[in-house]
This record gives structure tokens, C-alpha cells and sequence, in this order.
């Protein structure tokens, strides 16, 4: 990944002591491996996937996340001649997992239905497009990774158990199993420890995974003994023939696989504790990561699958770019995060802002500036033509204010047509990505604001303002500046005679006034964006009721 530029000096000197969370995550793996690992195998980062549903945002900024880490790393362990110490991404299905209940938005209930408790790589695909349920949706997941290019190795933990490549992992467990136990049994109800097993047998009888007490007749050979339907079965456990509780299987996963960085989210805050704890027990040790916070909704609520109460990332592509996306979960991974469509119109301008100043910024700036992370998180500057030291000729909220007035109607060379106000060469192939958000801020307008606005009438003070502004335009062309229109309708908002308390009270009344909504733009680009004959004919409508 790494290449002259990410390995000057000066680069290498910054990033020690940058204070960015991607490298002070990797310093830790640096502690651990200072130029790699002695034996020349990669740094293994590793991202866990439940697949009883489809891929989300969540699995989204699990691997962006990662992939920050893991390129943190390689920049500080490049050497002069830019070469860094091998990694790899693996992306790991836990697709062995029992299904406990049937997601809401899939189609043939009643066939998962018939299927509960079953392994999820050993159900029916109700698509029918699969050999089962979890291959459908780890070949939605591998989909999706790829779509946001990730540069990942996909790991099924059914292939895993059903090869045997996770067999003598398995006897491990056995040969620890009171050690295990030790440390299970302590953290659970008490009704919880009678049934606790760390192995959780496949019937040969329903083929469904068991949550029953267990005894080890034979850790070598993989034999154990339970309660099955009424009798007792000696069955062994190895080549698929079970799997491992949660905890258990987790640190089984890190020393199988020799995993060095895993994240997870702060609700599975124990579990990292306890599996870290059974890791050690099993002969390794718990990989370095982050507890990142969960995501809130937009009423402060813990967002949950089944309450509905999320934000897809189909959403937040419909009404911003990948990019904004990015930048909104690089930022504060530590501290709780809101989730909901309103947020992503500062999430794009905010990405567009960072991605100005970096090329000004000095190195060690530009090191915990979102956007360096960003535009290499997969080897090479992303974007969509515009440029990595140029800006957006227009932000996304006055695209939202100008589409806002057009109404829900509008369309995209209608938008195009008033952008030849603003923007020098306003030819969308000339300005791709502000194109882009042309089409994101049409689909925001018609879902979210345009049902909403409501221009209220003026009162007397604001309507003798509106009429002096009006007057003010009046002697203005089409060729006047942002600045000077701000500065036109600052003084206005500044007379006394108009009685304004604050220049915010003004600018309260033209938003909502004439944009019919109570916050808005600075009034000068909005008016130069949208024409000095169009602003007069919304002053018109104002000061006539419309």
C-alpha cells in the first residue's frame, strides 16, 4: 500500500506521535511487532460478520475502521525504500451460528421458520438463488465489500469446522475444558451454569445446535457425551459435528487463526475480557483492538435490528456520497454516534471541508486530518474527478436551499441551469461529483423537505425589510458577487429603523420568509446561486401572501 510519498521522513516522523486514532491504535500493534512479525507472516486484522442478516452499516465501519488501522501500520513500519511489514484483512462469517429467529425482511418465513436452531449454513436459502441461507448472505457480504473496494480475504467459519480445520482448535478446548469452565461459569446465572457447555454438540438426530450440559470422554479423539431426545449419545465433535459457544469460539478464532487486531463494539465489552481470558488458556493471546461506541438514533435510543430504528447505508447512498459516509464514521469512534438521514447533509459538506485544507496543511495536520486516512484506505486517492486540492463550487446545504425553493418537482437540468449562476463551466461532466450530490440533494428534497416547508407571511418591521431589500436588488445585475449580496443584506438586517434585535432575527425571517424553513444558507450565495430576479419575485410572493 505504501508508496515515496507516505514514506518521506517526514511523514514517518509525524505519524509516531500523530494523535489520529488509526495510529495510535497501530502503535499498539507496533509494541507487538516493531517490523512485523519474526517469522515473515502478515499482521492478521480480522472483522467478525453475523450472517442471520444482510451486510449494514455497522459491518460497514467495522471494516473501514480496521482498514484505517491496518494502514496506519504500514506506515509506520515502512522502511526507506517504502516497503512495510505484511498484513491481511480477513472478513470471517460466523455462519456455524444456530438460527434463533426469523428476520423480518426476507421472504419464506415459514421455511427458516421450520429451520430454527439449525446451523445457518445448513438452512434452505429462501432466496433460492443459494446452497443456503448463509451463503446467501455471505455472498451478499462479499458483494458488498467489494462494491466500496476493501481490500479483504473472506473466511467461512462453516468451512472452517466442516474441513477439520479447526479440529485440533477444538481438542484444545477439550484439554482445557475445566480451565474454561473456571472462567465461564463465574459470570452466569445460575440457572445459565446447569445447562452451560463451551461445546455446543450438532444433533445427529434434528441437526440442530444444542445448548446442553456436556461431558468430555475423550479430548484426543473429540468424544463427548449428552442428553439427546431421551437418551445419552457419545458423538464426536470434530469435522462439523459441533461448534463452540460464543465466547469460546471467539478466542478459539484469534489463536486458530493467529488473529492481531480485532475492533468490536462496547457492548461486547466482556466478552473481549472472557475470550481473552480463554485465549490464553488455549495457548495465545487476545489481539490489540478498539471498543468503539454503538450508533443512537436520532432520539437518543440504542438503534436495534428489530426495532427498525437504524439508517441503511442504501439510505445514506440515496442522500450522500460514500465519501461523506467515510468521513462520518472515521471521526470519534469512542464516543456514541447519532444515525439518522438528517445528519448526512453536514456529513457531506464537513468531508468536502477536511479534503480543502489538506493540501495547505502541514504533515503532521494533514496526518489527523479524516480525509488523508480516507482517500488511502485502499492504496489510492478515491473521489470523483474533483480533485483532492480542490473544493465543491457549491456546498450540499445550499444545493438543498436551492432545490428547496425549486420544489420536489425538480429536476436535475433545472438544477444545472441556476448552478450557471455560481459556477464557472456548470457542465456536470466538468463537475462530476457535485453532479453526484445534484442528484442525492433532488431525492433529500423530495423524501424530507419539501413536505415540510411552510413560508410563513412577514410581519410589519420584516415586511418593510423585505420591500428595502427588494429595492436594494433592484440596482443590483446578475454579476454581483456572493460577498457583496452578503454585505448588501447585512446592512439591511444592521438598520435600526427596522427594528431587528439581531442580525439573527433577521436572517430567522428570511429563511423563513422565503425559503420556508427556519435555518438556511448564507443569504449572499443563496442569491447569487439562484439569480437577483428569482430572489425578487420570492420577495414579491412574501410581501403579496403567497
Amino acid at each position: 500500500m505504501t508508496d515515496a510519498a507516505l514514506t518521506s521522513p517526514e511523514v514517518l516522523a509525524a505519524a509516531q506521535v500523530s494523535k489520529a486514532w488509526p495510529f495510535e491504535e497501530a502503535r499498539k500493534l507496533l509494541k507487538r511487532f516493531p517490523q512485523g512479525k519474526q517469522s515473515g507472516a502478515p499482521v492478521l486484522f480480522e472483522t467478525g460478520y453475523g450472517p442471520s442478516g444482510l451486510p449494514h452499516i455497522g459491518t460497514f465501519q467495522e471494516v473501514l475502521r480496521t482498514t484505517l488501522v491496518r494502514r496506519a501500520y504500514e506506515v509506520l513500519t515502512a522502511n526507506e525504500s517504502g516497503a512495510a511489514a505484511p498484513t491481511r484483512l480477513v472478513a470471517f462469517s460466523d455462519d456455524m451460528d444456530g438460527l434463533r429467529k426469523v428476520p423480518d425482511n426476507i421472504p419464506n418465513q415459514g421455511l427458516l421458520a421450520a429451520h430454527i436452531g439449525h446451523p445457518l449454513s445448513r438452512i434452505p436459502d429462501p432466496f433460492d438463488r443459494y446452497e443456503s441461507f448463509a451463503h446467501h448472505n455471505n455472498a451478499m457480504l462479499r458483494d458488498f465489500l467489494d462494491r466500496f473496494g476493501f481490500d479483504y480475504e473472506f473466511v467461512s467459519a462453516s468451512d472452517r469446522y466442516n474441513s477439520g480445520q479447526f479440529d485440533e482448535a477444538l481438542r484444545g478446548v477439550l484439554r482445557n475444558w475445566q480451565a474454561i469452565m473456571d472462567i465461564m461459569l463465574p459470570t452466569l446465572r445460575e440457572e445459565r451454569r446447569q445447562t452451560y457447555s463451551p461445546v455446543l454438540p450438532i444433533s445427529p438426530t434434528t441437526g440442530q445446535v444444542l445448548q446442553v450440559p456436556v461431558t468430555v470422554l475423550d479430548a484426543e479423539a473429540g468424544i463427548v457425551r449428552f442428553h439427546d431426545l431421551g437418551e445419552d449419545i457419545d458423538h464426536c465433535i470434530l469435522g462439523g459435528q459441533a461448534k463452540l459457544q460464543w465466547k469460546v469460539d471467539w478466542a478459539m478464532r484469534w489463536v486458530a487463526l493467529g488473529v492481531d487486531y480485532e475492533m468490536c463494539g462496547k457492548d461486547l465489552t466482556d466478552s473481549v475480557t472472557q475470550s481473552g481470558r480463554i485465549a490464553r488458556v488455549l495457548g495465545g493471546q487476545r489481539p490489540e483492538g478498539l471498543i468503539y461506541e454503538l450508533f443512537l438514533d436520532e432520539k437518543g435510543e440504542k438503534i436495534s435490528k428489530s426495532k427498525g430504528n437504524g439508517l441503511t447505508i442504501e439510505q445514506w447512498l440515496t442522500y450522500g456520497s460514500e465519501e461523506s459516509l467515510g468521513f462520518y464514521l472515521f471521526r470519534e469512534p469512542k464516543s456514541a454516534k447519532s444515525l439518522h438521514v438528517g445528519i448526512i447533509p453536514r456529513a457531506v459538506d464537513e468531508y468536502w471541508q477536511f479534503r480543502e485544507k489538506l493540501p495547505a496543511q502541514p504533515i503532521e495536520q494533514q496526518l489527523g486530518n479524516p480525509v488523508w486516512h480516507l482517500l488511502r484506505t485502499n492504496g489510492a486517492p478515491q473521489g470523483e474527478g474533483e480533485g483532492v486540492d480542490k473544493g465543491l463550487a457549491v456546498t450540499y446545504g445550499l444545493l438543498l436551499n436551492l432545490v428547496g425553493v425549486l420544489g420536489a418537482n425538480a429536476s436535475r437540468d433545472q438544477v444545472w441551469s441556476y448552478l450557471g449562476n455560481y459556477v464557472e463551466n456548470a457542465d456536470p461532466a466538468a463537475h462530476p461529483a457535485l453532479d453526484n450530490l445534484v442528484g442525492k440533494a433532488l431525492a433529500y428534497n423530495r423524501d424530507f423537505i419539501a413536505p415540510t416547508l411552510v413560508r410563513r407571511k412577514p410581519d410589519a418591521n420584516e415586511a418593510k425589510a423585505l420591500a428595502a431589500l427588494d429595492e436594494e436588488l433592484a440596482g443590483m445585475d446578475e454579476t454581483a458577487t456572493a460577498e457583496e449580496l452578503q454585505n448588501l443584506v447585512y446592512e439591511i438586517g444592521k438598520d435600526p429603523h427596522f427594528g431587528f434585535e439581531a442580525l439573527r432575527d433577521w436572517f430567522k425571517a428570511l429563511y423563513e420568509t422565503l425559503l420556508g424553513s427556519a435555518q438556511g444558507p448564507r443569504m449572499g450565495s443563496f442569491i447569487a446561486l439562484y439569480g437577483v430576479e428569482n430572489t425578487r419575485k420570492l420577495i414579491a410572493e412574501a410581501l403579496g401572501g403567497a
